[in-house]
């Protein structure tokens, strides 16, 4: 027993060095924050892109990048959730392109300069249809003028918004926003200012928070 006796404290220490690690790891991790009503406020005042009902009881603010496959997902289903609560649900759509993703800040920035003509949400529509496309492309900006023709845009002016200040501080407002309520992953949620926990982001978890949410409404009066 003696023999053993250092091995079993060199072990014990072991262990609580790994798990005050990992409590160090929890402690540091971002934790995702709810909407305060101060930046509520003003997104409304901002002109967000607003797809739905803009008097809608439910609100699903999303923060997503083009390039990131779930996000194309949730772009199909965002349509099919739309469908089914009708009047009683608004999306507002966030630019968080992730720098891992070649692509993602460019296309953000041919969103909102297709915006700038009032097209954003056609922009937004092939951007996640083509995905696969231009994600892969060595000039996707080329693609990016192509989709911009498609959809009926003016070639030369969508080109000087893309390089302009206007769709770079539309893209840098959107990040600053996600970043200021810890966002370091997409597509990341929120239902009513409360962040949608990361086990819910699938269609059953989505549409019973958009109940909960249409529940507590209803009780309050609202």
């Amino acid at each position: 027993m003696k023999r053993r006796l250092p091995f079993l404290i060199v072990a014990a220490v072991a262990l609580a060095t790994i798990g005050s690690g990992a409590m160090l790891y929890r402690a540091k991790r971002p934790q995702l924050q709810a909407i305060p009503e101060t930046l509520s406020a003003k997104s409304s005042a901002e002109s967000a892109h607003v797809r739905g009902n803009p008097d809608a009881p439910v609100t699903l603010e999303e923060f997503a990048d083009f390039q990131c496959p779930p996000c194309g997902s949730f772009a199909g289903f965002g349509e099919e959730l739309l469908k089914e609560y009708d009047s009683r649900l608004r999306i507002v759509f966030r630019n968080f392109p992730l720098p891992l993703h070649e692509h993602a800040r460019e296309a953000a920035l041919a969103a909102e300069a297709a915006g700038l003509q009032g097209h954003f949400w056609e922009m937004h529509d092939v951007l996640y249809r083509e995905q696969a496309n231009w994600s892969k492309a060595p000039n996707a900006r080329e693609l990016f003028e192509s989709y911009a023709g498609t959809i009926g845009l003016n070639l030369d002016q969508f080109r000087k918004d893309m390089d302009g200040e206007k769709a770079r501080e539309r893209v840098d407002a959107d990040h600053a926003r996600g970043d200021s309520l810890g966002i370091t992953v997409t597509p990341t949620l929120f239902i009513n200012n409360q962040p949608v926990d990361p086990r819910d982001k699938n269609p059953e978890g989505v549409r019973a928070a958009i109940n909960a949410a249409l529940e507590q409404k209803s009780k309050s009066g609202a």
